[in-house]
């Protein structure tokens, strides 16, 4: 695939050189430069390494070459004190669809700190790490689902463009969690033999 990455963080360092080491050709680009031949070059995803303060209004400004991408948002809507930015919606990973309407968006990769994307392979206890995955656009998903194994993960269904708040949500309280206690919060989902009965 070609993956061009908005951005030249960490995570997009860690993400596209785990998936260069998959055979995957990567461009990344900054905000001081070569944003847009990032976004020409992602014929089959771009991923939206960018601060969530910046990445809405970059997107709408690259929204003529992001037609028709699969673009991935990995952003955090997280402010001072672990709060939640877009309490009460929309969410960021909608907000970034309302920007590049010709552009399916799928929510991923917001769970994790940049160092668990540097692993190869994340893997805890045994297990692949799963990474949620929140979008409407199957095709864009099947890409994106891709890209997930590729980093020895295991994608999962979360719902729709809709549901991506919750993972925004569930990102900024795991942040708080972690790093404002130092809490285990791994902790506090019990094994799935006790988690009730099926719906």
């Amino acid at each position: 695939m070609r993956i061009g990455i908005l951005g030249t963080g960490g995570m997009a360092d860690a993400l596209g050189t785990q998936w260069r080491r998959a055979g995957h050709e990567v461009l990344a680009g900054s905000r001081s430069g070569g944003l847009r031949e990032a976004a020409e070059f992602g014929t089959d995803a771009v991923l939206l390494a960018l601060p969530y303060a910046a990445v809405v209004d970059v997107v709408a400004g690259l929204e003529d070459v992001l037609r028709g991408r699969v673009l991935i948002d990995c952003t955090n809507p997280v402010g001072p004190g672990f709060a939640l930015l877009t309490a009460g919606g929309p969410a960021a990973a909608e907000r970034i669809a309302s920007a590049a309407p010709a552009a399916p968006v799928v929510k991923a990769f917001n769970l994790c700190h940049v160092d668990v994307w540097r692993l190869t392979p994340p893997v805890f206890e045994g297990r692949p790490l799963a990474v949620p995955l929140c979008g409407d656009d199957e095709a864009a998903l099947t890409v994106v689902r891709r890209l997930v194994r590729d980093l020895g993960c295991e994608p999962l269904n979360a719902g729709g463009l809709d549901r991506a708040g919750l993972l925004e949500a569930m990102a900024a309280l795991l942040i708080g969690l972690w790093v404002g206690q130092g809490a285990d919060a791994q902790a506090i989902a019990p094994p799935l033999e006790f988690a009730g009965p099926s719906l």
